[in-house]
């Protein structure tokens, strides 16, 4: 019998214990599963906990009213609801089986059978059960065996498993760079890749959100390596090639030296060409946000127009996408980087105010002058307010003669 280490589950339970009691989970009728369970025999950090349960949906709501805690029906018709606790939320679906899938979506009904709700899951690994009270593992098709040999399977025939949801291509690869150490089931490979040009027909906030997980793994360069090989990607993402998985390969060693943490938007970046407008075109067809796309196009600026001092450029465009530039381009010292990781830009400590107080006439001329102070002091690298004064003073004075 395999038991959960105590040290795995139990920094949740003084959150928990309410909602178990709610669940009748010391009746047999909730367990946790998954991620949680997965991380937790492996000893890494547990940071989403799902809880699967034989009540129904509409049940979990009532039970977790009367016990007082905060129940949102985030994905009621697929049996899922987000039971909301001080320290974090838990989802807790009821145990389904699949009537019919489409490759996007799936039709349910509800069960009370845990072999039958493992059975629709994608992978062995993902089909762990933990009874919350015990500890002790529901493994009903060889994830533990797994799991110990750091080994990714499909539960049951990969291709069928691919055709219920075609985002379980991206997962394969994700899970992979995460848990498979490396090690190949070409049967599954296989099966990804012959269903590749499926992907087209899942919406590309899902692709763009399994991809940048990828991608934010510690090791993803074997698996997105993989994916480029078996043309996994061309369908929609074509921009990235074997030159693209070189480069995040490079700027992960420039991440490590500089000591900034790995970022999945700033891989993604490096695995597109050194242009703008491709990397704007890929951030629209992903749908990503405003603020990402503009990071990618930021990061991606030619190498040649980095000629200010790093905090100068990241006075400017901030020290994230100064920070993802530097990284970027080979021909920067990683020392700079470094000295960026904590600073945060000042603001100007003088407005248009203080240069009319100086004698310089209300209008016009109060922008420019101010543009020019600020000029000069990001240019002697931000000096204190005495120094600005000064440089207010020399400005004002410019302006006046200019003006007689």
């Amino acid at each position: 019998m395999t038991i959960l280490p105590a040290d795995a589950d139990w920094r949740h339970r003084s959150r928990l214990d309410g909602l178990l009691n709610a669940l009748d989970a010391a009746d047999g009728k909730a367990r946790f599963v998954g991620g949680a369970v997965r991380d937790g025999l492996l000893g890494l950090p547990v940071n989403d906990l799902d809880i699967a349960t034989i009540l129904d949906p509409h049940d979990v709501v009532d039970r977790l009213k009367a016990a007082g805690i905060k129940a949102v029906p985030t994905g009621i018709d697929h049996g899922t609801i987000t039971a909301v606790l001080p320290d974090g939320p838990v989802e807790i679906t009821t145990l389904r089986r699949d009537v019919s899938t489409d490759g996007r979506r799936a039709t349910i009904a509800y069960t009370d059978d845990w072999r039958q709700d493992a059975a629709r899951r994608d992978f062995t690994i993902n089909a762990l059960y933990a009874d919350p009270v015990t500890g002790e593992i529901s493994d009903y098709f060889g994830g533990l065996t797994d799991l110990a040999a750091r080994r990714l399977r499909f539960i049951g025939d990969a291709s069928a498993r691919i055709a219920e949801d075609h985002l379980r291509i991206l997962r394969y690869f994700r899970f992979l760079a995460r848990y498979g150490d490396n090690e190949l089931d070409s049967i599954a490979y296989d099966a990804c890749v012959a269903a590749a040009n499926s992907l087209m027909a899942l919406s590309r906030e899902r692709i763009a959100d399994e991809l940048l997980k990828l991608l934010g793994v510690a090791a993803p360069v074997h698996a997105l390596r993989l994916m480029v090989e078996g043309g996994i990607l061309r369908p929609v993402l074509p921009e990235v090639d074997a030159a693209g998985v070189a480069r995040v390969e490079a700027l992960m060693v420039r991440e490590a030296e500089s000591g900034i943490g790995g970022s999945a938007l700033r891989r993604l970046a490096a695995s597109l060409p050194a242009d703008p407008v491709v990397a704007d075109s890929v951030g629209a067809r992903l749908k990503l946000s405003k603020k990402a796309r503009k990071r990618l196009t930021v990061a991606l600026e030619p190498a040649a127009a980095i000629t200010e001092t790093p905090r100068a450029l990241a006075y400017r465009v901030g020290v994230e996408g100064t920070i993802d530039r530097l990284l970027l381009d080979p021909g920067q010292p990683v020392s700079a980087v470094a000295a960026l990781a904590d600073w945060t830009p000042p603001i100007l400590p003088i407005g248009g105010g203080a240069l009319i107080a100086r004698g310089l006439t209300a209008g016009p001329d109060v922008a420019k002058a101010l543009q020019a102070v600020q000029a000069q002091w990001v240019a002697e690298d931000f000096p204190d307010a005495e120094r600005v004064g000064a440089i207010a003073d020399q400005t004002v004075s410019k302006f006046q003669r200019a003006r007689q």
